[in-house]
Parts: structure tokens; C-alpha cells; sequence
């Protein structure tokens, strides 16, 4: 009895240091668009999101895909794989639907700007489209109208999402209802200028905005140093 249970903590200690060895490293996805690069990171925490996410990128399913919606003070939509070369006035949206990823959202990844977050159709469970998602632009929020969405989303904001919201800007009213799974940790700006181009009905940019996407594994001091990045 006593040999099985030293066995055990054995076994447990070498799985524990296997996974802080595996943890020195992490997903690096760089976002390439005519506006600039950004570069993301994914969450451990949404870990399907994460897979999925990664899963695409590997195999270059974004490449050449369009930022198909764009608004203004919201977000920037993309991933419709019915957007590679759309004839010019195409509706688009409605791609990748099949499949789906189950609710995976957490209180401490709100929609704070530069956020990535999986679009979904507004399906009862909040099942996440499998290839679309969004990066929050946002605006900036009143202490009172975070207040106001914490009531409504039952979110209990900590001090530094609170100024999250109130410095960098968001879209709170999302919380709780869609999965943010990553987050662009350089170059803000790019989606700014994203979201600002001229655009025609259903909020499709006038002129395409095409993006290319790769994948890296990288040490975390690497990524920590290079863009000041720090992970939890």
C-alpha cells in the first residue's frame, strides 16, 4: 500500500514538473493585414477555443480571408470562409456555422479592447462559431455604465477591468454572452484604422481588407520581452 501511494506522488511530481516544462512556452499568432501586424496570444483557460484556433491557423485557413464587418467603436469581424475572393457586394457572415465550440467564458478575459472573441449566431448555449470571430475596438466607458453592465451581465469587475474599460475602452455589454479566448498585445491602433474604412451595406468594407495569419511557438520571456506581455 505504502509503494502504491509513493508511486503516485512520484508519478505526480513528474507530471507536475513535465507541465511547468511544457509551460515555458506558448502560442505566439501573428495577424498580418494592409492597415499592419498585430500579434496575439490564446488563453489556457478556453482551452477548445485555443485548439481550434491554432488547429486553422497551421493549416493557413485564415490566408487570404477578408475583415468582412467592421463597425465603428465595436469591433472588426473576420473569418467567413465564404469571404475568400467574394464577388464585390456579397452578404457575408453566414460561413463556418456547422460546426461548433461550447461557451467557454470567463470572467477574467472581459471584451476589453483587443480582445479576440468567437462570434456566434445566438444559439441558447452560446456555442461559438467554429472559424469566425471578432477583435473589440470599443469605446471608452463611464464607472456608472460599468456598473450598469455588471448588473445586467452578472459580471463582477475587478478594479483593473474597471479601468480596463474606462482607459482603453470596450464592449462590456458582451460579457457573458460570447467567449473571448486570446487578445492582440501590440498595435491597437491597427484595429483602429480597421474599423474607421469606408463600408457598404451590412457593414462590409468598401474596398477588401485581407489578412494573413501564422502561428509560432516562442518561450514566454521571449514574447514578455518583446512586447511587454505578461502572462498569469
Amino acid at each position: 500500500m505504502k509503494k502504491s501511494i509513493i508511486t503516485l506522488l512520484l508519478l505526480s511530481l513528474l507530471t507536475s514538473a513535465f507541465s511547468q516544462k511544457k509551460s515555458k512556452k506558448d502560442y505566439l499568432v501573428t495577424l498580418t493585414t494592409s492597415f499592419g501586424t498585430m500579434h496575439l496570444v490564446l488563453f489556457d483557460d478556453t482551452p477548445k477555443h485555443k485548439e481550434n484556433f491554432i488547429k486553422l491557423v497551421e493549416k493557413k485557413f485564415y490566408d487570404s480571408l477578408l475583415f468582412h464587418r467592421i463597425i465603428q467603436d465595436f469591433m472588426i469581424q473576420g473569418g467567413d470562409p465564404n469571404s475568400k475572393k467574394a464577388k464585390e457586394g456579397k452578404e457575408l457572415g453566414y460561413g463556418g456555422g456547422d460546426d461548433k465550440i461550447p461557451f467557454e467564458f470567463k470572467p477574467n478575459h472581459p471584451h476589453k479592447k483587443g480582445a479576440l472573441a468567437a462570434a456566434s449566431d445566438g444559439n441558447p448555449e452560446k456555442k461559438s462559431n467554429a472559424c469566425q470571430f471578432y477583435i473589440v475596438q470599443g469605446k471608452k466607458r463611464t464607472d456608472e455604465e460599468i456598473t450598469q453592465f455588471a448588473s445586467r451581465n452578472k459580471m463582477e469587475y475587478t478594479t483593473q477591468q474597471r479601468a480596463d474599460y474606462m482607459i482603453l475602452g470596450g464592449a462590456p455589454h458582451l460579457d457573458n454572452g460570447y467567449t473571448v479566448f486570446g487578445e492582440v498585445i501590440d498595435n491597437l491602433q491597427v484595429i483602429d484604422e480597421i474599423a474607421k474604412q469606408p463600408k457598404k451595406s451590412a457593414n462590409r468594407p468598401s474596398t477588401n481588407i485581407i489578412m494573413m495569419m501564422k502561428v509560432e511557438k516562442m518561450r514566454k520571456k521571449k514574447i514578455t520581452k518583446k512586447f511587454g506581455y505578461k502572462f498569469p
